[in-house]
């Protein structure tokens, strides 16, 4: 028997969906095995059960595309509802794939600073470990149907990554994380509220059957459908506000900015790489799969705004911090804007479109910004410090780190053939099919402002050395070559994502109705890669990096002058954001403008 006919039932055959339960099953038994095997142990069991995670995150999205129809296994032989249902579509294959090789590339990276020799044996076991519970949490959200099964996965996610941001134990850290858990429990407790309405309302908890109930709204006499359907709203919009607070989208962003730029730069990348993405992935299910009619309400403009709302205060911040990892997560905090802009674009013929666009930005997000603190960590590691005016010069000493930074932050910026291009293009095809011309120019400045702080890091690398960092702390000592292996090829995945075989990004469209990827993104980049196709996306973003690098350059008094004049109020209404008593009241007004909207 050759090797092909030994794999063949499984990726083109009657048993292709058991390939999902070991992808469930591996992660987990991976978490219980580690800390029976210790601290090197657990770091080389994670290893291979990534690497072997890879594989058959692959071979699932193989055997998806040769089924071209979603792949189900009911656990124990017992179909919903009764049972409980892996379910893999097209973007579950996307996010499965996405989720095992960064998580393995990310683990290749740490592997020397968790080792014992660098950080001890509690914090070298507890990186590996809670490294898979966030794979298993994971992917138990993005093959999960059912809104409770859904609400553990999210909670074995949220369990995992909060330690990840105190591995070192310092204060601040610890403080952080506290912050963190405490905002994402108060998620937690709206989203299972809104779970228990909505099993109290429909006796199930499996998303197709939901949906159907309310597609079949018009069977129940009309003074009980309206009820049914409004208790339902009420629900998807109280489970939607806690999955917010998850995800951090401003002005619900308390915790983010300390947790991200404070945790060790793997644990960062891991946080704002994917997950955030695993809670932003659960409200694409619940507005697109499980309410039947979402361009009919107002929601979309909510989320919509709130989108913009944290494309330009996130970039407008990221531009004014004084540390380059809160540079890089208040970039984050922008970048989720991006992601909400689906919503209101989510209606007739361009909402295919519009859920492209927001599964292309998920994927190019996540390799730059994992890039980004991945180098982040490279330059605290050499300087001992992360402190932008304390850096002048550093690209001096660390030509090749700089390089690599600027890769990344162009994909972000969204210059062809980028991910991020290929984001702004396919959400202003999905904005003209409704002439809705307000968003893509919200994403065309938040592509400015990204080059405005990007331009910023490069006017401080080749500037003047500062004074106390005169002699650098031996960068090509403790910054060995190899620590920019996985940034760099990470960076050019979301520099080059453009450049796809449209077959490959095909794959979102298999079970999802109204999806057309891969003609979407030929289209786009058929123009893309003409020269006044990249010349119109480059021509204003060096304009910019332009206007930036000679303020930087006029000195420290004009570019104070400058970020005195403009930051000073901005600085003050994010504090302000990111006070407890204020965003406990925000999380409630958008509790209430969510369930008004949805219902009204």
């Amino acid at each position: 028997m050759t090797l092909w006919a030994a794999v063949d039932p499984w990726l083109a055959g009657p048993r292709s969906a058991e390939l999902l339960f070991p992808l469930l099953a591996l992660p987990v038994v991976g978490l219980l095995l580690a800390p029976l095997l210790g601290a090197r142990g657990a770091r080389l069991l994670a290893l291979l059960n990534l690497a072997a995670g890879s594989v058959l995150a692959l071979a699932c999205a193989l055997a998806l595309v040769a089924a071209d129809a979603p792949l189900i296994y009911p656990l124990g032989g017992w179909a919903a509802p009764l049972g409980v249902e892996l379910r893999l579509d097209g973007p579950a294959a996307v996010m499965l794939v996405l989720t095992a090789v960064l998580l393995l590339l990310i683990g290749l990276h740490a592997a020397w600073e968790f080792s014992v020799p660098a950080m001890g044996r509690r914090a070298t076991l507890g990186f590996w470990t809670l490294l898979l519970g966030v794979w298993a949490g994971l992917n138990g959200l993005f093959l999960g149907r059912d809104l409770f099964n859904l609400y553990v996965a999210i909670e074995v996610l949220t369990f995992s990554a909060v330690p990840m941001v105190c591995l070192k134990g310092h204060a601040a850290q610890l403080h952080a994380a506290f912050r963190y858990l405490l905002f994402a429990l108060l998620g937690s407790a709206l989203y299972l509220l809104g779970a228990g309405l909505m099993l109290g309302v429909h006796g199930t908890l499996d998303i197709a059957e939901i949906r159907a109930a309310l597609d079949a709204g018009g069977t129940h006499p009309p003074d009980i459908g309206g009820h049914v359907r409004a208790a339902s709203l009420a629900a998807v919009a109280l489970m939607s506000t806690g999955l917010l607070a998850k995800t951090a989208l401003m002005p619900l962003h308390l915790w983010l900015p300390p947790a991200h730029g404070g945790a060790p730069a793997p644990a960062s990348a891991v946080l704002s790489a994917l997950v955030v993405k695993g809670s932003f992935f659960l409200l694409l299910r619940l507005w697109l799969d499980l309410v039947p009619d979402l361009p009919e309400l107002h929601v979309g403009l909510l989320l919509g705004g709130l989108g913009v709302f944290a494309i330009l205060l996130g970039n407008l911040m990221a531009l004014m911090q004084a540390r380059l990892k809160l540079l890089v997560a208040y970039s984050t905090l922008a970048q989720l804007g991006y992601l909400f802009l689906v919503f209101p674009l989510a209606s007739g013929a361009s909402g295919g479109v519009a859920s492209t666009a927001a599964l292309v930005q998920v994927v190019s997000h996540a390799l730059a910004k994992a890039s980004l603190f991945l180098l982040a960590g490279r330059i605290l590691t050499a300087f001992g410090h992360d402190r932008l005016p304390a850096l002048g010069g550093f690209g001096r000493d660390m030509p090749l780190t700089l390089l690599v930074i600027l890769l990344a932050g162009l994909a972000l910026v969204g210059l062809p053939p980028s991910g991020g291009y290929l984001v702004k293009s396919l959400y202003a095809a999905a904005a003209a099919e409704q002439g809705a011309w307000w968003w893509p120019s919200a994403l065309e400045l938040g592509g400015l402002l990204s080059a405005a702080y990007l331009a910023r890091i490069l006017a401080i690398a080749v500037g003047p050395r500062a004074a106390a960092e005169a002699t650098p702390a031996g960068p090509g000592v403790t910054a060995p070559l190899r620590g920019l292996v996985v940034p760099a090829l990470l960076a050019l995945g979301a520099l080059l994502l453009g450049l796809l075989p449209p077959a490959l990004v095909g794959v979102m469209d298999v079970a999802r109705a109204g999806m057309a990827s891969s003609g979407a993104v030929a289209d786009v980049m058929r123009s893309a890669l003409t020269p006044s196709g990249f010349w119109g996306s480059a021509g204003p973003v060096l304009a910019v990096a332009l206007i930036v690098v000679l303020l930087h350059n006029a000195g420290a008094s004009a570019w104070g002058r400058w970020l005195a004049c403009v930051g000073h109020g901005l600085t003050g209404l994010e504090g302000w954001l990111r006070q407890w008593r204020t965003a406990g009241a925000l999380l409630l007004l958008i509790l209430f403008i969510q369930g008004w909207t949805a219902m009204g």
